[in-house]
């Protein structure tokens, strides 16, 4: 059906695909860890609207720019790179706040917490600004597609739906499982602020990498 085959495989790869750890992964745990279910799943939707652009561009044909122009592949590379970084150091500078309300100036409590938006659109540029994501689009999903197709952009605009909604499953779920293990760990505020540093470094880490990535 629209040229597709293999369909089985091909949700069996991408879900095994959805479950390596990267930078989304990273900002969903974070976020669902500091903030609860309700933030992660904001990344994860985020996340999700910057992989819809990703697979209307290869769709279109836009994603094969990154792939055969070596200047379009390193700015986009670059900007994204030093994104994730500056994310990572935003993370990195989390600081506790006071309970004054307690009466006591040396209550910690939690890192401020970010508006939804916000970490909607950390989840979306996470994505959308890394080209790795565009070149594994046009890497993996035309394997799955009949050389006859008839119509080939409509068949991997299906396939990268179906990719993409077992990708929100998984992410989602992975928000709503790391907020109820903060929950039931009862993580203090302490603990939720190193979880940020630590991520943050992550994030640094994978931007550092992002940049000297090489097109292939």
């Amino acid at each position: 059906m629209f040229g597709i085959h293999d369909l089985t495989l091909f949700v069996i790869s991408g879900l095994l695909l959805n479950v390596m750890p990267g930078p989304d992964s990273l900002l969903i745990m974070a976020r669902s860890a500091t903030q609860g279910w309700r933030a992660g799943c904001a990344a994860a939707l985020g996340i999700g609207a910057g992989t819809m652009v990703h697979i209307g561009a290869a769709a279109l044909g836009l994603s094969a720019v990154l792939a055969t122009s070596a200047t379009a592949f390193t700015v986009v590379k670059w900007v994204g790179a030093a994104y994730i970084v500056w994310c990572g150091i935003g993370m990195l500078r989390a600081r506790l706040k006071r309970d004054a309300a307690v009466g006591d100036a040396t209550a910690p409590e939690a890192p401020p917490a970010l508006p939804y938006r916000k970490i909607f659109a950390q989840g979306f540029l996470t994505n959308v600004l890394n080209p790795k994501v565009a070149l594994f689009f046009l890497a993996f999903v035309p394997q799955f597609i009949d050389a006859g197709a008839a119509n080939k952009p409509l068949a991997f605009l299906l396939l990268g739906c179906i990719f993409n909604f077992n990708g929100m499953l998984w992410c989602n779920g992975l928000a709503i499982f790391t907020a109820f293990a903060s929950a039931r760990l009862k993580v203090k505020p302490l603990v939720a602020l190193w979880l940020n540093r630590v991520t943050g470094g992550l994030f640094i880490a994978l931007g550092a990498r992002l940049a000297l990535a090489e097109q292939h």
